[in-house]
């Protein structure tokens, strides 16, 4: 396993530079002892507002309140020391207003010290990108299939599966770009669409479940370890670390029902 370790932070304007060259790596994190293994590895981390679902509970990401968020960017903040730090704008936080999405922005940017922030939505949120864009804020658009537009998708559904619907996906790559994000995750969009828009746009395409073309790829960490009881096509489980822990769990309880743990070398004897 290759290393990916620089001198200083990696920033925004850093991944930017990276389009069309080696390959953007890439994974979410929610805590400070996972971002400090990935650090090692990746050139950028997403606190995701995933970590709803993947940490919490929740059915969907749409419960997840802006504290949660902050919460946890801080934590990731504490564990990583190379990777850009991007921060997902939850469901609720950006959409009524461009004013709204810069307060709410610039509030997760000073409180974690994050180096850029993620939102949803292609051509409808242009302006808020551009706004916040022009002010100081790095922004990571996100387009396809947009897990906070479920209600209205209809569920977790792969975009730009029939030629109807490229042109809008594609108008959506395009405003983003136009308006100024730095990069643009394309997820669950079909194969052959996310190629075509990794070669038209010029700011990097970072895919989930879509091309082995885009610049760079991310997975939900949980997902790739083999954490999660339930995946998608697209995630690859590189680790079964979900049937490590349970097989360690099972030799706690046994070892403490048997009254084999703790033993003598797990305890603390008299000095005098």
């Amino acid at each position: 396993m290759s290393q990916h370790v620089t001198s200083k932070r990696l920033t925004a304007p850093d991944i930017t530079a990276r389009k069309g060259k080696d390959p953007i790596v890439s994974l979410t994190s929610y805590h400070a002892h996972t971002a400090a293994i990935a650090d090692k590895y990746v050139d950028f981390l997403l606190v995701g507002d995933s970590l709803g679902m993947v940490m919490h509970g929740f059915e969907s990401t749409l419960p997840v309140p802006l504290e949660l968020m902050i919460l946890h960017g801080r934590a990731v903040m504490r564990g990583a020391k190379h990777a850009l730090v991007v921060v997902d704008m939850p469901f609720g936080s950006y959409e009524e207003s461009p004013q709204q999405a810069f307060r709410n922005a610039a509030l997760v940017m000073k409180e974690t010290q994050c180096g850029a922030i993620k939102l949803e939505g292609g051509k409808r949120m242009a302006e808020t990108i551009r706004f916040l864009s022009e002010r100081g804020i790095p922004v990571m658009a996100h387009i396809g299939l947009t897990p906070q537009s479920i209600n209205i998708l209809g569920g977790f559904k792969t975009q730009g599966r029939t030629q109807a619907q490229w042109a809008i996906i594609e108008e959506d790559a395009q405003a983003v770009t136009e308006a100024g994000a730095f990069a643009v995750v394309l997820e669950a969009i079909a194969e052959p669409l996310a190629a075509k828009i990794t070669r038209t746009i010029p700011i990097p395409t970072i895919g989930i479940g879509a091309s082995p073309a885009c610049d760079g790829q991310i997975l939900v960490m949980e997902d790739m370890l083999g954490l999660s009881p339930r995946v998608p096509k697209f995630v690859k489980e590189f680790g079964k670390v979900g049937a490590a822990i349970e097989g360690a769990i099972r030799m706690y309880a046994e070892d403490v029902r048997s009254r084999a743990f703790p033993a003598p070398e797990n305890t603390y004897e008299m000095k005098d």
